[in-house]
């Protein structure tokens, strides 16, 4: 009985507190949603998410995290139109800071609400496929690519690539990467290469593929939107997110814990590689302290709420 009224709690100070905001958005008209949305699936399964998400120290972060931003990583996920019971958003504890972070679900489904994108089709390229790479405009495309049952081998995968296609006559947009490209995305997460069995070695082709499709849809994301709100929750993602790695950890785990990212130096990339690594220098985060920080007990600074 005590457990229940404390989670009673705390839902009406997070989860019940951004519902208040975001319906007062809509009715300054500052927010649209797309008609096939429903804010209050969206809320009830960001809270069973919340419920059974800990920190790598075994923490509910619920406990753990601070109340303003468990709020704001509601109204990320909310108003970027992410629904967590669909794997397009998890919740990850950087120290005591709740961060919302899309996965490549969620960026698929952000690229089709906010790009005009009608579909996009990853491909992985085998050892002995014939691929002809054309170049027009400055940008690469796939003009044709064969390949052969016998090929399909993850141990024979050289790269691949996704063919964006939109609602307009806007000329389909293709991404291409090496293996070696995409295994760069890949050491900027936590567990690549640290140990046998990591889901890159396991689904290598399934990893290629989001890998192209995270890189692909990013650029659309960040430059098609401009909404003040959309931009300001999609900033937030871009600052502290290795979001393909903590895809795939999440995965491992069965989305029961999330991962505690602490001091790990990252080189800042020189090239288009910056939009899918997401490798802009965080500061390190402290460990949550021995005592816990009782959510329910926190004052709010309304102040810090960004949106």
């Amino acid at each position: 009985m005590a457990k229940n009224k404390s989670l009673a709690k705390i839902k009406k100070n997070t989860i019940d507190k951004a519902e208040s905001r975001i319906r007062e958005l809509q009715e300054n008209n500052e927010i649209d949603f797309p008609q096939d949305y429903s804010i209050n699936n969206a809320l009830k399964s960001a809270w069973l998410k919340l419920q059974e998400t800990k920190t790598t120290n075994k923490k509910p972060v619920l406990q753990a995290c601070s109340k303003t931003s468990i709020i704001n990583a509601i109204l990320d996920t909310v108003v970027q139109g992410l629904n967590p019971s669909k794997d397009q958003v998890y919740y990850i504890a950087y120290g005591n800071k709740l961060t919302a972070m899309r996965s490549y679900f969620g960026n698929m489904a952000l690229a089709k609400r906010v790009a005009n994108v009608k579909e996009i089709n990853p491909e992985v390229i085998y050892e002995g496929d014939e691929v002809k790479i054309e170049v027009k405009n400055g940008n690469k495309y796939v003009a044709n690519h064969k390949t052969k049952w016998d090929n399909q081998d993850d141990d024979n995968i050289a790269g691949g690539y996704a063919i964006v296609i939109f609602n307009n006559d806007r000329p389909d947009k293709h991404t291409i990467m090496t293996l070696d490209e995409c295994k760069q995305a890949w050491k900027q997460g936590k567990t690549y290469g640290k140990y046998d069995g990591t889901p890159h070695d396991k689904f290598t082709g399934e990893m290629v593929k989001r890998t192209v499709i995270n890189r692909a849809t990013k650029p659309l994301i960040k430059s098609s939107t401009d909404s003040y709100l959309m931009k300001a929750s999609i900033d937030r993602h871009a600052d502290t997110s290795t979001a393909y790695e903590v895809d795939q950890e999440i995965e491992e785990e069965a989305n029961t814990e999330t991962i505690d990212i602490t001091n790990e130096s990252k080189n800042e990339s020189k090239n288009e590689s910056k939009d899918d690594e997401e490798d802009e220098k965080m500061d390190n985060t402290k460990p949550l302290q021995e005592e816990e920080e009782k959510v329910d007990d926190e004052e709010i600074d309304y102040d810090d709420i960004n949106i």
